[in-house]
């Protein structure tokens, strides 16, 4: 598990491997896109039966120029299928609003958290708005990227560039939430980053409104670059948590 997401999940109390996690999007050529859950600098993607099924239902949205189309994902073996894929100047924003709540104790403290995945899938860098409340976005030059929470740049946070070899460099977005990373590889490219809220709240759930003390949210962006340097291979395909 990378630093920046090991450390946003301490303080908040993480402690099983399906919290430790991302959800990257992944559209295979020729192929509709899939929402993937696991480390993809890992190579490991969660299955179902497993811990895939931690999930109620993630949603995902296409952006184009003809306006949005947003779907349930349809859970398959080792992701949730969508029913499209991203064109040339077009981008899919995916995520899991309703992933269950857990308890954190510490001492005779006792927490209620709530763990936000979402990620994004771009064609390109042009700039495009923020449709996520944590969003990594593309900035309008080749690497560049800027990260929004709730409408606002956030600054001084890190991002992590990684690659399907499992290579990975860290960056932080500077005072008006920019950071930039040199992609000299041709292939797939996925950036994450995290960040805790610790503002209590409340949200809807099955059964009535849920109370929550804190949210980690998390969320990536997967670009793939059709030019470049050979990629290095990923590694073996790790074995899925059951």
């Amino acid at each position: 598990m990378h630093k920046t997401l090991a450390a946003a999940f301490a303080l908040l109390g993480f402690a099983t491997a399906s919290q430790a996690h991302q959800i990257w999007l992944e559209q295979p050529a020729g192929q509709s896109a899939v929402i993937r859950f696991g480390e993809f600098g890992e190579n490991l993607r969660e299955t179902s039966p497993g811990l895939l099924d931690k999930f109620g239902q993630p949603t995902a949205t296409l952006v184009s120029a003809q306006g949005e189309k947003t779907v349930d994902g349809s859970k398959a073996a080792q992701g949730f299928t969508l029913p499209f894929q991203a064109a040339k100047g077009e981008s899919i924003v995916a995520e899991d609003r309703n992933y269950p709540l857990y308890t954190v104790k510490q001492g005779d403290k006792e927490s209620k958290n709530w763990y936000h995945p979402a990620a994004r899938l771009i064609t390109g860098f042009a700039p495009q708005e923020a449709k996520l409340a944590f969003d990594l976005l593309p900035a309008g030059g080749p690497g560049e990227f800027k990260l929004v929470f709730k409408g606002q740049l956030l600054p001084k946070t890190k991002v992590t560039l990684v690659t399907q070899s499992g290579w990975s460099k860290e960056g932080r977005t500077d005072a008006q939430g920019l950071v930039r990373f040199d992609m000299p590889w041709k292939g797939t490219y996925v950036a994450e980053a995290s960040h805790t809220d610790r503002t209590g709240g409340e949200r809807p759930g099955a059964a009535g409104p849920e109370k929550y003390d804190g949210v980690s949210y998390v969320t990536t962006l997967t670009y793939v670059k059709a030019e470049g340097v050979a990629p290095i291979a990923a590694g073996p395909a790790a074995t899925p948590n059951k």
